[in-house]
């Protein structure tokens, strides 16, 4: 991250702490969903986006997904260390599966669509990692439909709620000095808040 400071380093920690907690809860839930429907178990994929959407919408800075990721991997295998390479391990993944559509337009362009394009993308990439990882064999037909959508959807509401709480914080003033505009290609700066949901 290029202009990197103490501040913009605490805010992501904040963040990554926060989302930290919150992988440690959901944690259990999915455990008991793999092993009892694990159908299911996408449904609660989304929260592991949940830091790397605040950060992002509210800072709009290269590599804040990845460090918020990184932040809450260690958060949560800190509480549960039996789990300690599966949180690090989806905080850095999807972190990184956060970057790449911002990293294509060089950290210029924030529009909200990109957000949830990006997260329904990556839920399904997300979703044939575990598919391929408990095997082929597990579900047929509409149940395979099922497992999909719950992958793509979930992280789509996920980031929905993020950037809702990104605008709330944005409200405070916390991040005021540390967000570049949503729009910096050559000759289009905006600056507006950052929540922006329905643009």
């Amino acid at each position: 991250m290029r202009n990197s400071s103490t501040r913009l380093l605490l805010t992501c920690a904040a963040i990554g702490v926060g989302g930290g907690l919150v992988f440690v809860a959901s944690g259990y839930i999915q455990g008991l969903l793999a092993a009892t429907l694990p159908i299911l178990y996408g449904s609660l994929v989304g929260i592991y986006f949940f830091p790397g959407v605040i950060a992002q919408s509210l800072l709009r800075r290269g590599g804040v997904a990845l460090l918020t990721g990184l932040f809450a991997g260690l958060v949560a295998a800190a509480f549960s260390p039996q789990w300690f390479f599966r949180y690090l391990g989806a905080g850095l993944a999807i972190g990184l599966l956060q970057e790449l559509p911002f990293l294509v337009t060089r950290y210029r362009y924030w529009r909200a669509w990109i957000f949830y394009l990006a997260a329904a993308v990556a839920g399904l990439l997300f979703g044939l990692g575990v598919f391929v990882f408990i095997g082929l064999e597990h579900f047929t037909g509409w149940a395979n439909l099922l497992y999909f959508a719950l992958f793509a959807i979930s992280p789509v509401v996920v980031t929905w709620l993020g950037r809702i709480i990104a605008d709330r914080l944005d409200r405070t003033g916390v991040a005021r000095g540390l967000q570049l505009e949503i729009d910096r290609r050559a000759g289009r700066r905006e600056m507006t808040n950052a929540l922006m949901v329905a643009a």
